[in-house]
């Protein structure tokens, strides 16, 4: 009971301070915005560099298979 009296409380204070305070809002969030496009584009780039050197090695490791098969027969 007490949570949820707590986020009534908390959603009527953030509404107020949105309506007291948006022009610095905008502001925060013009300056928010490309911050989080940098940060988004570097784990992006990160987490293709990544998928690409696993799939490098899956395949490296599938021809050194293939050798040691055709050694074999």
């Amino acid at each position: 009971m007490w949570i949820i009296i707590g986020g009534i409380v908390a959603i009527i204070l953030g509404v107020w301070g949105l309506i007291e305070w948006w022009l610095l809002f905008l502001k925060a969030l013009a300056a928010l915005i490309p911050f989080i496009l940098v940060v988004g584009g570097v784990l992006a780039v990160i987490v293709g560099i990544t998928s690409r050197r696993d799939k490098i090695e899956e395949e490296k490791e599938e021809v050194i298979e293939q050798s040691s098969e055709s050694d074999k027969s």
